[in-house]
């Protein structure tokens, strides 16, 4: 259990600082800014209860804000990923198949990890880029780039997760 926390901790650290010295310096065309300190969240345990969740998510939302200096737009992507989480697993999965495990490639299987994932990434970038340009003027534009985003996004974490998993 401490080990677990602690590997955990270690995690949070190092995926909050990936973000912010390396991730968000990456802008490339202007147009794609990859966020893969959703794989946090993502990867939560799905015994974990949903306050838990949103309290971590909180956390690390707050942390990219205040290392981005933005006003929120992290924090509630990142609980709103948080609060939905769950209720996607339910759609997706039986819940007493994945009661006591993380999400992972390894444990969900490639495609179900992928589906699991792409869906709360799309959300966040989605929530993230709303608050963060406030207008619908170029909505197309917005949504190419929540698109582009999420899929860079997501092929970073499979990259990672299929890292982890050899």
């Amino acid at each position: 259990m401490i080990l677990t926390i602690a590997r955990n901790t270690l995690f949070f650290v190092v995926l909050v600082l990936a973000q912010v010295l390396l991730f968000n310096n990456i802008n490339f065309l202007g147009f794609i800014n990859p966020y893969v300190y959703v794989l946090f969240i993502l990867g939560l345990p799905v015994a974990l209860n949903k306050k838990s969740i949103m309290v971590v998510a909180f956390c690390l939302g707050l942390l990219i804000d205040i290392f981005t200096n933005t006003l929120g737009i992290h924090i509630f992507a990142s609980v709103l990923i948080a609060y939905l989480r769950n209720f996607w697993i339910d759609a997706l999965f039986f819940r007493n198949d994945f009661d006591f495990v993380s999400p992972s490639i390894k444990n969900f299987g490639f495609f179900n990890f992928v589906k699991y994932a792409f869906v709360l990434i799309f959300v966040h970038h989605l929530a993230l880029f709303i608050l963060e340009v406030l207008t619908f003027n170029h909505f197309l534009l917005m949504l190419l780039r929540v698109l582009y985003n999420s899929i860079v996004s997501l092929l970073l974490i499979i990259s990672f997760e299929l890292i982890k998993s050899k």
